[in-house]
């Protein structure tokens, strides 16, 4: 039922409140022991908010976050973000609280059953001024009635429930639950995050310990490759560490010594230590090569700040935009695997949608726009089907750059003063006094018309017949513009 797992790292008194009715004892940061065979990422769990990464926009003084880990603030929480994001290890602070009882579930793996035993046990603890926190990590695996039964606790506070998933709690959280919890939305982790947490990890005394040294462009690459994820950034660490190491240990120079052996690869390159030699000595470069070769991904040269950034987006852009779909997959491809960002993907979509398709096929908005949404709701590694599903749309869709142009040339006159009074016709007539002014006098209602269109003024004096939108013959746009010029000759009496 508990998903100690999560949890791991320090050794708790068996006793604490963790999974027994005594009160939590506190623990002291100095004297907690870290488990050198324990994975990277779990040894560099931060141990207070202070240490964590990124969510700036969640630790400020007094914010929700920070009365839940450090006030014994009594508010059930739901955590959305993307994994990697730092959601279990908000749970992991939470449950060092002095002062609360501590119980994970796991969705995967909890029923009913086991959450009306948690919610059972925590009425005894409550009547004995003992207070419970329940993380259920994936909520969103949930069924229906498993959320339900947690709704009356929640209410009632027998139980401060922190929640984590990485889908939109809209969709996958059950409405009563959602409006008992504060939603708290956590963001990836961008670039400078990932890189002050990985030369935390390589300095740190539960790391690394200095043993080894990321070169900038090997640090680049892990960079690139975490896209956010604190958890994945620090694997490839850790596999890059563990490479360097074993390629520097000669191969006799374990036998018959323990020091020698934890300073090569393999989990215990965090507990290594001992030994004479200097730090200079003992310090291993992990150059790009040896990163690249750990994870098994080649690097991108590809800045996001930079001028290869610019020149791959205009690649994309002008690839889609000359229906070459083969080429506009690869720059796609090239950009998902430098860690760019797919929101950015996703808005220039968007944008391109309208700016070079437009209405030659009205539904690639419609396609771009849902591919921006999902990107919202799943993330990577998925959603790199839904950015590719909407590239291969747009790059093979009939072009049309005439809503560009039709809007550029509105704006031009309005820009050179050409914006003249609104006609009578037109003018509000539901307020008082409107109608002796001469407001809406003559305005034709164009429903009652059979045709729906007549004959009737609604541009400014100076730009009556002034044509911004000059649809072409390609695709959809065929039939607008045979339409328009049917619709243009009758609102002008032609």
């Amino acid at each position: 039922m508990e998903t100690e797992s999560l949890f791991d790292g320090p050794a708790d008194d068996p006793a604490s409140a963790r999974s027994g009715p005594t009160a939590p004892v506190a623990r002291d940061d100095a004297d907690e022991r870290v488990d050198p065979y324990a994975p990277l990422a779990v040894r560099m769990r931060p141990r207070t908010l202070d240490e964590l990464v990124g969510q700036r926009h969640l630790l400020g003084p007094g914010s929700p976050l920070r009365r839940l880990v450090e006030g014994d603030a009594p508010l059930s929480v739901i955590l959305w973000g993307p994994p990697g994001s730092g959601k279990t290890t908000i749970a992991h602070l939470v449950s060092r609280a002095t002062s609360r009882r501590f119980v994970a579930l796991s969705a995967l793996s909890a029923g009913v059953k086991d959450v009306r035993a948690v919610i059972e046990q925590a009425r005894l603890e409550r009547r004995r001024g003992v207070y419970t926190v329940l993380f259920v990590d994936e909520v969103h695996r949930f069924s229906k009635t498993q959320q339900d039964s947690l709704l009356a606790a929640v209410e009632d506070r027998t139980v401060t429930l922190v929640a984590a998933t990485t889908e939109n709690p809209s969709f996958s959280v059950v409405s009563p639950l959602l409006s008992r919890s504060l939603l708290l939305t956590l963001q990836p982790l961008d670039g400078e995050d990932i890189r002050a947490l990985l030369r935390r990890a390589v300095a740190d005394d539960r790391g690394l310990r200095g043993r080894v040294a990321l070169s900038p462009e090997a640090e680049e690459h892990l960079v690139r490759l975490a896209a956010g994820d604190a958890r994945r950034s620090l694997t490839a660490l850790e596999a890059a560490a563990d490479a360097a190491l074993a390629a520097k240990t000669p191969p006799n120079a374990t036998a018959g010594n323990p020091s020698a052996a934890e300073a090569g690869a393999g989990p215990a390159l965090a507990a290594g230590g001992g030994g004479s030699a200097s730090a200079e000595e003992r310090t291993v470069e992990i150059d790009l090569q040896t990163a690249e070769a750990a994870v098994d991904t080649a690097a991108v040269r590809y800045d996001r700040d930079g001028d290869a950034h610019y020149d791959v987006t205009s690649a994309f852009i002008k690839s889609m935009r000359g229906s070459d779909v083969d080429a506009a997959l690869h720059w796609l491809a090239r950009m998902l695997t430098a860690g760019e960002d797919p929101r950015f993907i996703a808005r220039r979509l968007v944008i391109f949608a309208s700016e070079d398709v437009g209405m030659a096929d009205p539904t690639a908005l419609l396609t771009a726009v849902a591919a921006a949404q999902t990107i919202q709701l799943i993330g990577l590694p998925e959603g790199q089907l839904t950015l590719a599903h909407a590239v291969v749309h747009l790059a093979t869709a009939p072009k049309s750059n005439a809503v560009t142009s039709a809007i550029g040339a509105a704006l031009g006159d309005i820009a050179a003063g050409k914006a003249g009074g609104v006609p009578t016709a037109l003018r509000d007539a539901h307020y008082p006094g409107a109608k002796t002014l001469g407001h809406g006098a003559g305005y034709r209602y164009p429903h009652d018309d059979p045709a729906g269109v007549v004959a009737q003024q609604y541009a400014p004096d100076e730009l009556v017949g002034r044509d911004y939108y000059r649809p072409t013959r390609r695709g959809a746009e065929r039939a607008v513009a045979e339409r328009l010029d049917r619709i243009r000759g009758v609102i002008r009496g032609k």
